[in-house]
């Protein structure tokens, strides 16, 4: 499935949009000559894309190709995210970092475009206190395709964040897509 170069360009203003500019609007219109950069920074990008170069939104290499071997897909993912994109939560004394799902599913969308993903199970404690989702992701390149699934647990009494069984599927999410190597980096800083 090969997408046009207004398609792909399209996709690479959404991102540089959510990604690489994290300004509000009322700012971005009273900046003139912030806008003026932007508008320069962006058509350097999207005539890089045109060419087929590898592009560097907001600090993340973006890759202009749509169908890839495996290998390359896999490359991409397992760079290091930025520390602009991680974020940090607390809960119950321990602190931890993660990736919000919304920034893995555009990662995801801009490294691995065929890519797809489902919750294979949603599954209530015998006690009803917790609930599991196992989500599975799986990968489609030029050569072959992989799938890794991911479970996430959250419990029923906690809303703090959102919704028990929307918080345990983004949870089973990123992990899954952690496992193809996508922010696993976050996971080995608290050994060093």
């Amino acid at each position: 499935m090969a997408l046009s170069v207004s398609t792909q360009s399209s996709a690479l203003r959404s991102l540089w949009t959510a990604v690489g500019r994290r300004r509000s609007y009322a700012k971005v219109a009273s900046s003139s000559s912030y806008a003026a950069e932007g508008r320069r920074e962006k058509k350097q990008v999207e005539a890089e894309a045109e060419e087929g170069v590898d592009v560097d939104v907001g600090g993340f290499a973006v890759s202009s190709g749509i169908s890839r071997p495996l290998s390359e897909i896999l490359k991409q993912l397992n760079k290091k995210v930025p520390d602009s994109l991680v974020k940090t939560r607390s809960e119950n004394g321990f602190t931890s970092k993660y990736i919000p799902w919304h920034i893995v599913n555009r990662i995801m969308n801009l490294h691995a475009p065929e890519w797809s993903g489902e919750v294979r199970s949603v599954t209530y404690s015998a006690d009803a206190k917790s609930v599991s989702v196992v989500y599975r992701v799986t990968l489609y390149g030029t050569d072959a395709e992989i799938f890794r699934e991911s479970i996430g647990t959250a419990s029923v009494a906690d809303t703090s964040y959102g919704d028990p069984v929307q918080k345990a599927e983004a949870m089973a999410f990123r992990r899954a897509c952690a496992r193809f190597g996508l922010g696993l980096h976050l996971y080995h800083e608290d050994l060093s």
